[in-house]
């Protein structure tokens, strides 16, 4: 013991803060606790990231009915001022919440404590979602493979899994332009193929009876699955380069689709009606509600993934910038799609001789029906088939990167000394267990778990979620205190506008938005099947559960405190000492030295040894410094 103390006094510890470069040998100033936790390599990595999250299959699929259906280009008002008031907010505070802290959904909650439970419910949410999104995943490699050959299989009848009532629409105008009487009551080749070869509903008696595994879509999962791993392998190391290829290709293959379909015959029919303003429809509460929809998910606010992005930025990335560009080209991008789909959508209904609005339809039928018996009228059907799912194959692999990036970051962050190190390994177990609890939806009835998850997984649980983070960030920690955070990180407060939104009008929305659904709640259906009463109890049940969870955090919370109950509360909603920005040099003002371990309470000084100077963010963070001296002095 002895010769341990005269050892120590004979070398004594120097603070790193005070030693020189060349004191410090090989060691690196940048090797910190977030330096494991990893970073984006590249400069685009994060908005191109961003952009293949929010860029989705909602904005083929989902976004062109919703307009055409509500007003048509009339449908446009309510989406922008929608975005506006809603999107771009919450948009800009997720990102924020997560670029401060560098932290993931769950941990971010160090912000107060009190509402972890909001995390926790994020992480329930975005787990069904990916369980089920991957499984649409799936279906597109089915149709991607089916379309390698010379003849699609859905372009004519014949086969063995058509029925007596299989028609081939084309063609099927008499001399007079007019349709067959029994037009109406005949199916087409690739509704068939969908439903009887594809899914092999005809196997099933519905939700309760799934029936046998079919094995080309349980392969078809397998390979979705595989191909996720590998890409989230390194985590945004390896997915960010990924994106460089899924954010961007998919834009050349809609501009393709879309040159193609406005050259058609009948295209111009397509994108009249499409587009066509109906203003008498914004009288009508429901195209409102619509359009804050539309906003609300195809933005993908809430589910952890803007949030866990914006954690592996730098302290000084510029999140405002990249907030206007994601958002307001996630709406230009879905405007662009409806041209592509309706420009195909008029030629087909003139090559049919129907009305556009009995072949138009929204979700899985689109994609996987009406979009393929168009492709199949065009020469070369087999290329443009393959183009138009290789499309959505890559639209669905960035959210699903997404999904997957935010729940091992999200329990990593949670344990980073056990997990952090076997990030691969951990990752590796997420896609097995999510690929074991998503093969019930690869049996012949699969369809109606899907929907089930699809209408309840992420409806009015999310949006209580939104409501909670938006109210516990503004009211609990205070606005005041969160833009200065924002000015300490970018230099500037936000203006009257977000301050605006995120205190009064986001929440607003919201609230409007979960009453509404509530209100107008219909059960689930697929197609004339109706789903039982204890498939819809199971439904309501999932929302349910990740609402619950809120409370559960609360309680679990105030039980890890002491004192009165009023006290418990009042500690359990301040901030964690270690809150603020990862980084010690990044702290400032009431952030100094309350990181574990940290050894100066100026970390400027840091900045100035790096840098050689002081930058203008160190002067940002001086003036953070002097208001919280002012408002300390007012307040004595």
């Amino acid at each position: 013991m002895k010769k341990l103390q005269g050892a120590h006094l004979r070398k004594p510890v120097t603070p790193d803060l005070l030693m020189t470069p060349s004191d410090q040998g090989d060691v690196d100033l940048d090797m910190d606790f977030a330096a494991d936790r990893g970073n984006w390599t590249g400069k685009l990595d994060f908005l191109l990231s961003c952009i293949g999250y929010c860029v989705g299959l909602g904005n083929v699929w989902r976004f062109p009915y919703r307009a055409y259906t509500n007003g048509g280009g009339a449908f446009l008002v309510p989406y922008f001022l929608m975005l506006a008031i809603c999107g771009i907010p919450l948009f800009f505070l997720e990102l924020s919440l997560g670029q401060f802290s560098s932290l993931g959904p769950l941990a971010v909650w160090k912000i107060s404590p009190l509402f972890k439970g909001a995390g926790a419910a994020m992480l329930l949410i975005v787990g069904l979602v990916a369980i089920y999104y991957n499984m649409i995943i799936a279906y597109v490699l089915f149709y991607l493979f089916a379309s390698l050959t010379s003849t699609l299989p859905w372009e004519h009848c014949g086969n063995w899994w058509n029925t007596e009532r299989c028609l081939e629409h084309r063609g099927t105008k008499d001399g007079n332009g007019a349709l067959p009487l029994n037009f109406s009551s005949t199916v087409s080749p690739s509704e068939e193929y969908w439903s009887r070869y594809v899914l092999h509903i005809q196997g099933s008696q519905g939700i309760g009876s799934p029936g046998e595994i079919r094995w080309n879509l349980c392969f078809c999962l397998l390979l979705a699955w595989v191909i996720v791993f590998l890409c989230i392998l390194k985590g945004v190391k390896s997915s960010g380069k990924v994106v460089y290829f899924t954010a961007t290709f998919p834009y050349l293959i809609l501009l393709m689709l879309l040159v193609r379909g406005v050259t058609l015959p009948g295209a111009w029919k397509g994108i009249q009606f499409y587009l066509t303003p109906q203003f008498h429809h914004l009288l009508s509460s429901k195209v409102w509600i619509e359009a804050a929809l539309q906003i609300f998910y195809s933005l993908g606010v809430g589910f952890g993934g803007l949030l866990t992005f914006a954690s592996y930025n730098t302290f000084h990335q510029n999140i405002y910038r990249d907030t206007f560009i994601v958002t307001l080209g996630n709406a230009i991008t879905s405007i662009l799609a409806g041209f592509a789909i309706f420009s195909v959508l008029g030629y087909m209904s003139q090559e049919l001789g129907v009305p556009v609005d009995q072949v138009a339809k929204a979700g899985p039928g689109l994609a996987f029906v009406v979009y393929p018996q168009a492709m199949t009228m065009l020469p070369l059907s087999p290329f443009w088939s393959f183009l138009f799912f290789f499309m959505l194959l890559t639209l669905g692999l960035d959210s699903q990167f997404a999904f997957l990036e935010t729940i091992v970051t999200a329990v990593t962050d949670e344990f980073p000394y056990y997990l952090r190190p076997k990030k691969a390994v951990f990752s590796g177990l997420i896609c097995v267990s999510m690929y074991l609890m998503g093969l019930i939806l690869t049996t012949d009835g699969g369809m109606y778990w899907l929907v089930l998850l699809d209408d309840y997984s992420a409806s009015f649980g999310l949006m209580v979620v939104v409501i909670t983070t938006c109210l516990a960030v503004t009211r609990v920690y205070g606005i005041q205190r969160f833009c200065r955070d924002i000015h300490m990180m970018l230099g500037f407060k936000p203006g009257l506008y977000f301050r605006a939104c995120w205190l009064f009008l986001s929440p607003a929305t919201l609230l409007a938005l979960l009453v509404y659904s509530i209100i107008k709640y219909q059960p689930s259906e697929y197609g004339s099947y109706r789903f039982p009463a204890w498939a819809e109890l199971l439904g309501i049940l999932m929302g349910l559960l990740s609402c619950l969870m809120i409370p559960t955090g609360m309680l679990v919370a105030v039980l890890r405190e002491e004192g009165s109950l009023w006290e418990r509360l009042q500690q359990a909603s301040r901030p964690a000492m270690d809150w603020g920005p990862s980084l010690e040099e990044n702290r400032t003002g009431m952030y100094v030295a309350t990181l574990a371990g940290s050894q100066s309470p100026k970390p400027l000084m840091v900045h100035m040894r790096k840098y050689g100077g002081i930058t203008s963010f160190e002067n940002t963070a001086i003036e953070v410094d002097r208001e919280i001296a002012e408002e300390e002095e007012s307040m004595m």
